[in-house]
């Protein structure tokens, strides 16, 4: 099979959260003998070992729409995200406000008409592509494209969604994000695929014509264990921004760092608050995370309301830290099961008292830490790496071809 991949962004250096886990996807299709083209939606083309790299053709307009877009927001006053407690589901923003309006037409105007020709022009260069598959692209921005490319070339594409539910019309959205449904047509696509399960419905409410669930996963050679001198960190957590998670954040890390005198908590991350007694470790790499993870005895999974509160949408986190063989507490993750058994993969905690006296056990009883998170990494190899997300992603699409 060949694929032409276009990919929200192949830049790990930008603030894009899935860019790691499309890097992951991309080198296990290669693995499984797919021939992958990819071309950025934002930022520079980027070569590798496992896909051709194709260039950017809106490069330079779509650095000037991103400069654009934020200042649009600015003077338009684009709602800041929550910074006070928030245990409901992110507010129903359904409408667009004028902003994101401006910026839609005007992307839909310099940019949309250059990716439709170049699109074109490597379909009729290379009639050998079996399919296209788009990655978290916003959709609003490639309106038309889509059913112009299965009208001449008689080829299916496919959309990925890796951001639901937070990406649904009927959620906030993040304020860092697209708003990718307004002024979208779901229907033009074969099918649309996401990290949810639960946001099933929602798709086919939009339009989408067909809709399929495929998890995210983790790369066992790039997630994997590695040895440290110590486990000098006790509690851990790595993530950017309390969105949607300010209580727990609050709950799992910041209290229990001020209860527990005895024990080092640590985090690696950006906006996150106030955070008591936990020490802030600096970003060194990317690969640097690894080693943080690893010298940690507790990796904490701290998901978001929007991604708790749906039935099975993954994220990255669980998968990445089970590779490694962390032993991970979770807040309640409706659907978790889907992925780890509680208790013996993972812990689930449903409280601040509980999350205390999970630590202070935990930390008291190695063996079974251990024990924990080696199921948890045995439990990746056998269903969830990325190679099996990519043939889970290949069957799908060939049903169609």
């Amino acid at each position: 099979m060949k694929l032409l991949v276009v990919c929200a962004s192949l830049d790990l250096t930008q603030p894009f959260s899935a860019t790691p886990a499309w890097w992951q996807l991309l080198k296990a299709f290669y693995e499984i003998g797919v021939d992958v083209i990819a071309a950025p939606y934002q930022g520079p083309a980027i070569e590798s070992l496992w896909w051709q790299a194709a260039p950017n053709p809106a490069q330079w307009q779509g650095d000037l729409f991103k400069s654009l877009r934020d200042t649009v927001r600015k003077v338009g006053g684009q709602p800041k995200p929550p910074t006070v407690p928030a245990t409901t589901t992110p507010a129903n923003n359904e409408s667009e406000s004028a902003s994101d309006k401006v910026v839609r037409s005007t992307v839909q105007t310099l940019i949309t008409p250059i990716w439709a020709r170049y699109l074109d022009r490597m379909l009729t260069d290379q009639p050998d592509i079996d399919a296209v598959l788009i990655l978290t692209a916003p959709l609003n921005h490639l309106v038309g494209i889509a059913a112009e490319i299965q009208r001449k070339h008689h080829k299916p594409v496919f959309y990925y969604d890796g951001d639901m539910p937070a990406s649904l019309p009927s959620m906030s959205g993040f304020a860092s994000g697209f708003r990718i449904y307004q002024g979208a047509d779901a229907a033009e696509y074969t099918a649309i695929i996401s990290n949810s399960k639960g946001g099933e419905a929602a798709l086919k409410d939009l339009g989408a014509r067909a809709v399929h669930t495929v998890y995210y996963g983790a790369d066992p050679g790039v997630f994997s264990p590695i040895p440290v001198p110590a486990q000098d960190i006790d509690v851990l957590f790595y993530g950017h921004g309390r969105e949607y998670r300010w209580q727990w954040v609050e709950d799992m890390l910041a209290e229990p760092s001020r209860q527990m005198p005895e024990a080092q908590f640590a985090a690696r991350g950006t906006k996150l608050g106030d955070l008591g007694r936990t020490q802030l470790l600096p970003y060194l790499s990317f690969s640097k995370l690894r080693e943080y993870a690893c010298r940690t005895k507790i990796n904490l999974c701290i998901t978001r309301q929007a991604h708790a509160s749906v039935y099975g949408s993954s994220s990255s986190r669980p998968f990445e830290l089970s590779s490694m063989g962390c032993c991970i507490v979770s807040n309640p993750y409706l659907g978790i099961e889907e992925w780890f058994e509680p208790g013996k993969e993972v812990f689930v905690v449903h409280s601040r008292d509980e999350a205390i006296d999970r630590y202070r056990y935990l930390l008291t009883h190695d063996g079974e830490r251990q024990a924990v998170g080696a199921a948890a990494r045995e439990r990746v190899l056998k269903e969830h790496t990325f190679q099996h997300r990519a043939r889970q992603l290949v069957g799908i699409m060939q049903g169609y071809l």
